[in-house]
This record gives structure tokens, C-alpha cells and sequence, in this order.
């Protein structure tokens, strides 16, 4: 379970998060939503220890995140799977080391073990035999891909998506929401997904929490977002864009 208690984040003295407060329970699929700049992003970092917030506390499974040591944090973070908007791949490894990286970190796989893992994941994201590519010889939705593939390699227990499918075409963004879906489907993992693609993300999230000028303005289930008459949050959930949202 994560709990997120009472997040307060300044940035030049003003708050960019005020006061937000959720759980996450074991097994729930959250989606993080709202219009850009609303703190989406930067909420996620603080929960996975990458930012210290200025007010409240994180728990994940009742530890307090912020007060670990460095090497306790580090020892936190190697359960939760990652995938950022800036894909965070290494240059100077190709896909196949790049997807690997983190089997090697955890230890305890043979060459060969880790050889099919790899390989099967780059058949998953439907990339097969691009293994000896770098990044650099990639394009934008490969890219994505390939950090997807390397976020889910260890099966993680818990799993953050930055905006998955931004930047990407239709085609590219169904086959990452049919990947997440399969995750969802398989089951025990505990998802947090940033997405501004609302009708990809209906699928594959339980619950949803939104954010609004870092406030959080709407938390609940697929049944009661629908019904939710709070203007911001419908107009929303109802597909307009950021700057029809102002109007």
C-alpha cells in the first residue's frame, strides 16, 4: 500500500502541490490525471524518493520514504519499475544491455536466462531483433517502447508510467495501453499512470486521482468520475483540451 499524506511541494514560493492526500491500496491500478502543469509529474517523483517534498510524508508499505537512508532508498526503489517522459536510456549501451541493465543490477540470472528474458520483451513491445540498436539509431516511439520494456523486465511489484504514450501515433499508443492492460491483467502489480490519453486509460485503471493546479480535486472509481459534476474534473474526463479547461 502507498500512502500519500498531506504533500506540499514550493517552487519560487508558491505552491506547485498543496495538501494532497490518497492511498494507493496493493493491487490498484491509479491513474494520475490532469490538465499540464498541474504537478503530476513532480507528485510521482515524490513518492519514489527522487524529490523531498516541503510538507508531508510518503509511505510505501508503512515505511516513510523520505526518512531512509540512502542506501534504504536505494534498497525501495529497486522494487518499484520506472518509466519516464525523457525514456532515461543509457547512450552508450545498445537496446539489449539498455532492457537488461536492471536484471544485472538485481543479480542472480544466468547469460542465457537473461538473453531470453530480454528477448521476450523485445517480441512484447513488438521489436523484435533490435537488440544490437542504440538509442541514438532509435525514433521517438521506439524509444518508449524500449524504456517500457525495461521497466517491467524484473516484474517489479510496483510500476510508475510517466505519460507512456505521449508523442506517440495512435498505433504506437494502443499497442503501450495493450501492454499496461496485459500487466493489469496478470495481476498483483501496483500501478500508478500518468496519461492525458483518457480514453486509452479508462481500460486500465480502477481508480483515478486528478490534479488541478497541484490540488487534488477528484478521487474515485471509474463509476464515479463519470458521474462527477465538478466542471473542471467532467470537462476533463470528457476529452478537452488544456486550454478549453481555462475558458
Amino acid at each position: 500500500m502507498i500512502r500519500i499524506e498531506n504533500i506540499t511541494k514550493y517552487h519560487q514560493g508558491r505552491p506547485v502541490l498543496e495538501d494532497v492526500s490518497f492511498t494507493i491500496a496493493e493491487g490498484s491500478n491509479v491513474g494520475l490525471i490532469g490538465p499540464g502543469g498541474s504537478g503530476k509529474s513532480l507528485l510521482l517523483k515524490i513518492v519514489c524518493g527522487l524529490v523531498s517534498p516541503d510538507g508531508g510524508k510518503v509511505f510505501i508499505d508503512d515505511v516513510d520514504v523520505h526518512s531512509l537512508t540512502p542506501q534504504e532508498l536505494a534498497d525501495l526503489r529497486f522494487r518499484i519499475g520506472m518509466l519516464f517522459q525523457n525514456y532515461a536510456l543509457f547512450d552508450f549501451m545498445n537496446v539489449g544491455e539498455n532492457i537488461a541493465f536492471p536484471l544485472h543490477q538485481e543479480g542472480g540470472f544466468s547469460d542465457e536466462e537473461i538473453d531470453e528474458r530480454v528477448k521476450q520483451a523485445l517480441i512484447d513491445i513488438s521489436l523484435p531483433g533490435i537488440d544490437h540498436l542504440f538509442p541514438n539509431e532509435l525514433s521517438g516511439g521506439m524509444k518508449k517502447r524500449v524504456s517500457f520494456a525495461r521497466a517491467v523486465i524484473r516484474r517489479p511489484p510496483i510500476l510508475f508510467y510517466d505519460d507512456p504514450t505521449a508523442g506517440l501515433d495512435p498505433v504506437t499508443s494502443s499497442k503501450i495501453f495493450i501492454l499496461l492492460e496485459k500487466m493489469k491483467v496478470e495481476g498483483g502489480v501496483t500501478s500508478v499512470t500518468i496519461s492525458h490519453d483518457i480514453q486509452g486509460i479508462k481500460s486500465i485503471c480502477d481508480r483515478f486521482a486528478m490534479l488541478e493546479e497541484g490540488k487534488l480535486v477528484f478521487l474515485g472509481d471509474h463509476d464515479e468520475i463519470e458521474a462527477c459534476e465538478i466542471p473542471v474534473v467532467s470537462k476533463f474526463w470528457q476529452g478537452y483540451s488544456d486550454d478549453e479547461l481555462e475558458i
